[in-house]
């Protein structure tokens, strides 16, 4: 038996090798699609994960049901932490639900593939460079996408300006009216304390050429986490002017704003 193997038989449950054999992805005879997901791997990630999402982060997800069942999704969410650790909760409670679970991608910064290792193992979890043309290959593949548009303007915020939306590029906007596909709309709340970082050194982050080089603890607390989906979102693929595409794209902004208010209201406490 491989180490893989060995590894899967502890891991991973019958019960959920059979839920996400159920879910069907266009992968390749060596069990890999063109941008490296792996099923198997997916499998070990999913066990791992639901740890983290049930035991450590104790997330409450609310909404998750709206998502459609089939077809292009983007789930737009607020972005913060550090570390994409909202990704991993957002993509873990849609592969899990009970009725029509899907397995997200997920649109990642463009430093974490640099990272050794790193970088093939978010790839094969399902994550892809974060780009307009990965992103539209997806849509076109009728998958669920995960998209952050703050960037890294949100993951690295500091802790005084949590739960404060940075702004938001139109490319998801452009991208959700020529595919037709749906918007989700996402409030995290409790990730932006998980690394809460109270300043960003510049000079160090230009010298190992990452967008930011936190000052936080060394350490990802355990905040309780609440995803909140709200109601689905179609916009029609009109020739408009691109304000008019802005001002579709506060739509999408507010609502992920009023989530985010609805989860720091069910918050009672941080851990």
């Amino acid at each position: 038996m491989s180490l893989v193997s060995l590894i899967k038989s502890k891991l991973v449950s019958p019960t959920l090798d059979e839920q996400l054999n159920k879910i069907r992805k266009p992968i390749g005879s060596l069990g890999y699609d063109p941008w490296g997901f792996n099923n198997e791997s997916v499998k070990l990630g999913f066990s791992l994960s639901k740890h983290l999402y049930e035991k450590y982060f104790r997330v409450q997800a609310s909404g998750v049901e709206k998502i459609p069942a089939e077809g292009p999704v983007l789930l737009i969410a607020n972005h913060s932490g550090q570390l994409p650790i909202d990704g991993l909760l957002i993509g873990y409670a849609l592969a899990s639900r009970q009725e029509n679970p899907r397995i997200p991608r997920a649109m990642i910064e463009r430093f974490f593939p640099t990272v050794p290792y790193l970088g093939n193992l978010l790839n094969e979890f399902g994550a892809v460079l974060g780009d307009p043309i990965n992103c539209a290959k997806m849509l076109a593949n009728d998958e669920a996408v995960i998209v952050f548009p703050e960037g890294v303007r949100g993951s690295g915020k500091l802790y005084r300006d949590r739960y404060r939306l940075m702004r938001f590029g139109n490319g998801f906007m452009h991208l959700a009216m020529k595919y037709r596909a749906t918007i989700i709309p996402v409030g995290v709340v409790g990730c932006e304390e998980t690394i809460p970082a109270i300043a960003n050194i510049k000079p160090l982050a230009k010298l190992l050429g990452v967008p930011y080089a936190p000052v936080a603890l060394p350490a990802i607390l355990p905040a309780k986490v609440y995803l909140n989906f709200g109601d689905p979102m179609v916009f029609d693929d009109a020739e408009i002017p691109e304000e008019d595409v802005t001002e579709r794209v506060e739509q999408v902004k507010a609502a992920i704003s009023e989530l985010i208010d609805k989860g720091l209201t069910e918050r009672k406490r941080l851990f």
